[in-house]
């Protein structure tokens, strides 16, 4: 069994998490601009260089952190990040690629490079947040969300972390390109632990059962969306 202790996203609909915010929906649209400001307090010397890709995702990990109360740290931390995606960084690589195309008046661009990988903004969030464990992305055809979330029980399960955020990070199509319009756009994480390390209440716990099908206190969930919605539900009765 997982506990689910924090939430937080930046959809079309805003940005926030679980214990500050009910405006919760994932849909089609556009993404609002996410500043520094709008996401950390104090000062961070990378935001501004990230790509919107990496904007995105370490937004969404870092209000879910505050909503887990685990924002603050002075020791590294065994907590893994996993993360579900449909289109990846593949903008930010077309970016990219524009700035090498022959007959442009510019050089390649260094710091559209640097974020070339959809992992990139994992390796952010594991410095920032003083994170150790597994990272990675897992690129889905179509994603319900899920898969991360399975994945982070299974290494909680299995001894591989005590806990981990999971959860789903997409800017969506990109533009002008031929590619069927699959998910929408926006970031959602979770934080689930084994053990809460802050004195947050739980959302509720998870559980898998034999068809793998994902529980949330006993009832089935089909996507990412309906689980955060219930956990929001469960802590406003």
């Amino acid at each position: 069994m997982s506990l689910i202790t924090g939430i937080g996203w930046v959809t079309v609909s805003g940005m926030g998490h679980g214990r500050e915010s009910k405006d919760f929906a994932l849909s089609a649209g556009q993404l609002p601009s996410i500043s520094r400001k709008s996401v950390f307090e104090k000062p961070y010397q990378h935001f501004g260089r990230m790509d919107e890709f990496s904007r995105l995702g370490l937004a969404a990990i870092a209000f879910a952190l505050k909503d887990a109360g685990l924002d603050e740290w002075t020791r590294m931390r065994d907590m893994g990040i996993l993360a579900s995606t449909v289109y990846g960084c593949l903008q930010t690589d077309i970016d990219f690629f524009d700035t090498v195309m022959p007959g442009d008046d510019q050089s390649p661009s260094p710091a559209l490079f640097s974020y070339t990988l959809p992992n990139c903004f994992l390796g952010e969030a594991a410095c920032h947040f003083g994170l150790m464990g597994a990272a990675y992305v897992i690129n889905e055809a179509y994603s319900s969300g899920l898969s991360a979330v399975c994945n982070a029980m299974d290494g909680i399960a299995c001894g591989e972390f005590e806990s981990t955020l999971a959860g789903v990070c997409d800017l969506g199509c990109p533009t002008h390109f031929p590619l069927e319009e699959r998910g929408v756009p926006g970031a959602v994480f979770l934080v689930i632990e084994k053990t809460p390390r802050s004195g947050c209440l739980p959302y509720g716990s998870l559980t898998m059962d034999k068809n793998g099908d994902i529980m949330l206190d006993g009832k089935k969930t089909e996507d990412l969306v309906g689980l955060v919605k219930e956990c929001l539900r469960q802590l406003n009765n």
